[in-house]
């Protein structure tokens, strides 16, 4: 049974609806404290206003919810009072770093590596949700490779940090990396 802990860090990743969020949510339901950061933001998409209260609505109106999309380094460093910050998801933070620094490589750049010193000094543990976007079909425009790239990369530099990494698939966990972490 995974048991949260200071300073541990867990990276769910998986390909869309695998059971990611469920998941995670899950395995934080084990902690007393817990502080939820959103990603995604509000927008005129209907689909994507849905889809955010439905998540609302599966979390405990007690954990503490935060919505940054894109200042997660500050964030995760700034949490207090938390035995565990539940972070969903990488995927939409990817975009917004390439929307924020198009045309800025040192910039962006410096993101990932101020996200990943973040964790690594996280006052609390994390689990991270992210999709994993490299057994898909290449994107046929730059853009979408460039994404698909950059995600890839983020996943990769927060999975090798990570005390442990879980894959979903069809809603079952594999573990990839560290003990099983089962939920209940």
């Amino acid at each position: 049974m995974f048991t949260p802990a200071p300073s541990r860090v867990t990276l769910v990743l998986g390909g869309v609806r695998s059971g990611k969020s469920r998941y995670a949510l899950e395995l934080a339901s084990h902690a007393d404290r817990v502080t939820f950061l959103a990603t995604a933001e509000r927008r005129d998409d209907e689909e994507m206003r849905r889809k955010i209260e439905r998540h609302r609505a599966e979390r405990p109106g007690h954990w503490k919810t935060i919505e940054e999309p894109l200042r997660l380094a500050e964030t995760i460093g700034s949490v207090q009072d938390c035995d565990l910050l539940v972070i969903d998801c990488l995927t939409l933070y990817a975009g917004k770093l390439l929307d924020t620094f198009s045309g800025d490589p040192d910039g962006l750049s410096k993101a990932v590596a101020d996200l990943c010193a973040a964790l690594k000094a996280a006052p609390c543990s994390v689990i991270l949700v992210s999709n994993e976007v490299g057994s898909g079909v290449v994107p046929a425009f730059e853009l979408g490779r460039r994404y698909r790239d950059l995600l890839g990369e983020i996943n990769q530099r927060v999975a090798a940090l990570a005390d442990h990494v879980v894959l979903m698939v069809a809603g079952l966990p594999l573990t990839l990396k560290g003990m099983a972490a089962s939920a209940p």
